[in-house]
C-alpha cells in the first residue's frame, strides 16, 4: 500500500498535490455524476484513496498518517480533491474531521486508541455531532445533556444534519454538563455504534454533496464510560471553536475547488460554442461573466492562504477564517451559476456535471456557519476583539 511520505518538505507535498490532481481526475470525475444520482456511498473510492494516504494525509505520522501539519498545505491537496469532485472528498476527509476535536482535547490514549484506524486501508465512517433541530449556528445551545454517573455519563438527546451520521461507527459527540450555562458546560465524548442507548436515525436527502450523507442521531440514557470524554468537563467549546476555524478553512478550498471545476467547463464550452456566427466568448456578455467568476475564486484562494498561514503561525484567525468561508463559498455559487448561465440548457439537464457544481456549491454557504453568520463574525470583529464564533457543521 502506497503511503504519503514521512516528510512534509516542498517536494514532499508537491508530490502529494499532484497525487491528489490525478487521482481527481481519474477516478472521482468520471464517476461523480453516477453517484450523485444513485447517493450510494463511495466505499471504493474511499478505500482507493487509503491505499494513496490521501484519507490520513494530515495526521500525524504516530498514528499513521502523512504528518501533514500545515494548513496551508493541506488545503492545496483538498482543492485538488474536491476539484475531482466535492462529496467525494468529503468522504475521503471525514476521518481528519473526526480526528481533530480528539487531537485538540484527547489524552495520549485516546488518540492512540481512536486514530490509527483513520490511518488504516479500510478507514471506518467516523461523525462529529454538533447540530440539533434546535442548535445550529449557537452551539453555546446545544441540548443533548451529559449527566453524570458512577463510571460516566449518560447521555440524553437528538443530533441532526450530521455527516454520515446514518453509518457511523463512532462520533464525536458535543453535548453540555451543566444545562443552561451555554459554553460554559459544552464537553465532548466519543460514542461508538453498539453502546446501549446510541441509535443512529434515518438519512436526510439533500438537494446537493448527495452521496456525502447526513443523517440523524439519538441518545436515549445512552452510557458513556469516564474514559469517553475528551478533555474535562467544559473544555469541549473552545475545542469545538477550533474545529470550526480549521473546518471554515478547508470548507474555503472545497468551494474554490468546485468553482474551478465549473469554471474551466464554462470557458471550454465557450471557446467551442457558437452564436450568430462566433464563438460566444467573444461576447462581452459572457466573457466579463467568466472574467468575474475567476477573480472571486482567485480571491478567495488568497484568502483561504492567509488564514492558513495565521493558523500554522500559531496567531490567531477566526475572523480570516470566516472571511474566507463567505468569500469562497459565494464565489463558488457564482461561478457555478455562471457555468450554467454559459452553457444554457446543456449546463441544466442532469446529464451535465454543472449543474450538479451548482447544487454541491450550495451547500457550503449553509454549513460550519451559514453567510449570515460569517458576516455576523466579521462585523464583530470590527467593534471587539473578544467575541469568538458559535457556529456548527453538518
Amino acid at each position: 500500500m502506497t503511503r504519503v511520505p514521512s516528510t512534509s518538505g516542498a517536494d514532499v507535498i508537491e508530490d502529494l498535490v499532484a497525487r491528489a490532481r490525478d487521482f481527481a481526475e481519474r477516478e472521482l470525475r468520471p464517476v461523480a455524476l453516477a453517484y450523485d444520482e444513485s447517493e450510494a456511498f463511495p466505499h471504493a473510492e474511499l478505500r482507493r484513496a487509503a491505499e494513496l494516504g490521501l484519507t490520513c494525509y494530515d495526521l500525524p505520522r504516530e498514528y499513521g498518517g502523512g504528518g501533514v501539519t500545515s494548513l496551508a498545505d493541506s488545503i492545496r491537496v483538498l482543492e485538488e480533491l474536491t476539484w475531482g469532485d466535492s462529496p467525494i472528498a468529503m468522504v475521503i476527509t471525514q476521518g481528519g474531521f473526526f480526528a481533530w476535536p480528539v487531537l485538540a482535547l484527547g489524552t495520549a490514549e485516546q488518540k492512540q486508541r481512536w486514530l490509527p484506524a483513520l490511518c488504516g486501508p479500510d478507514p471506518p465512517a467516523v461523525a462529529v455531532a454538533i447540530t440539533e433541530p434546535s442548535a445550529g449556528s449557537d452551539a453555546a445551545a446545544i441540548a443533548t445533556e451529559a449527566r453524570r454517573v458512577e463510571g460516566g455519563y449518560v447521555l440524553n438527546g437528538h443530533k441532526k444534519f450530521i455527516g454520515e451520521a446514518h453509518i457511523a461507527d463512532r462520533a464525536v459527540v458535543f453535548a453540555t454538563v451543566a444545562p443552561g450555562t451555554g459554553a460554559k458546560g459544552i464537553t465532548a465524548f466519543v460514542v461508538e455504534h453498539g453502546d446501549e442507548g446510541f441509535r443512529r436515525g434515518k438519512r436526510l436527502p439533500k438537494l446537493g454533496s448527495r452521496c456525502f450523507p447526513a443523517g440523524e442521531l439519538h441518545f436515549e440514557n445512552c452510557f458513556v464510560a469516564e474514559d469517553r470524554r475528551l478533555g474535562e468537563e467544559g473544555q469541549g467549546f473552545s475545542g469545538l471553536m477550533w474545529v470550526f476555524d480549521r473546518a471554515r478553512v478547508q470548507l474555503a478550498a472545497n468551494s474554490v475547488g468546485i468553482g474551478r471545476a465549473a469554471l474551466e467547463h464554462a470557458v471550454e464550452h465557450a471557446k467551442q460554442r457558437e452564436a450568430f456566427g462566433r464563438p460566444i466568448a467573444d461576447y462581452q456578455a459572457v466573457s466579463f461573466r467568466l472574467a468575474d467568476a475567476k477573480l472571486k475564486l482567485d480571491q478567495a484562494r488568497l484568502l483561504a492562504q492567509h488564514a492558513a498561514g495565521l493558523c500554522d503561525d500559531g496567531e490567531r484567525f477566526s475572523t480570516e477564517a470566516a472571511m474566507a468561508k463567505l468569500a469562497a463559498s459565494e464565489a463558488a455559487v457564482f461561478a457555478t451559476w455562471a457555468a450554467c448561465q454559459t452553457l444554457g440548457g446543456s449546463g441544466y439537464i442532469r446529464d451535465s456535471p454543472v449543474q450538479k457544481w451548482l447544487r454541491d456549491a450550495k451547500l457550503d454557504e449553509i454549513w460550519d456557519g451559514t453567510s449570515d453568520i460569517m458576516r455576523l463574525i466579521v462585523a464583530r470583529s470590527l467593534f471587539r476583539s473578544d467575541v469568538g464564533s458559535t457556529e456548527s457543521r453538518e
